[in-house]
């Protein structure tokens, strides 16, 4: 089943954002933008599963915003593979999510689960 998401206009270059396609209970994923490349992450740190990694709504990157943070356990993640590089879960991963982009710069996903 295909959910919208947003626009791709509507994510500022180099920001991340969160989002809850099954409703508004908190964001079960995020993504990030850099230039025309988009990357689906599920908003859970491998060091403790299903950890959300922001400390306030849309808060997933460091502050130079070269990395996606994990606020509680102090892990660095690449923003392109999701790997962690710093903290207490180097060599883990974040778990991706499949989007989509169509014609018109709307982005979909096909699972808020984690891509296969």
């Amino acid at each position: 089943m295909r959910r919208f998401l947003c626009r791709l206009e509507e994510l500022a270059d180099g920001a991340a954002r969160g989002f809850d396609p099954e409703g508004p209970s908190r964001s079960a994923m995020f993504v990030v933008r850099r230039g025309n490349q988009v990357r689906g992450w599920l908003d859970a740190c491998p060091h403790v599963d299903g950890a959300p990694l922001a400390w306030r709504k849309d808060a997933y990157l460091s502050a130079d915003g070269r990395s996606i943070v994990c606020y509680g356990h102090g892990a660095v993640f690449d923003i392109d593979t999701g790997v962690c590089t710093q903290g207490p879960c180097v060599g883990q991963a974040l778990k991706p999510v499949r989007l989509e982009r169509d014609e018109e710069g709307a982005l979909w996903i096909t699972s808020p689960r984690a891509a296969d």
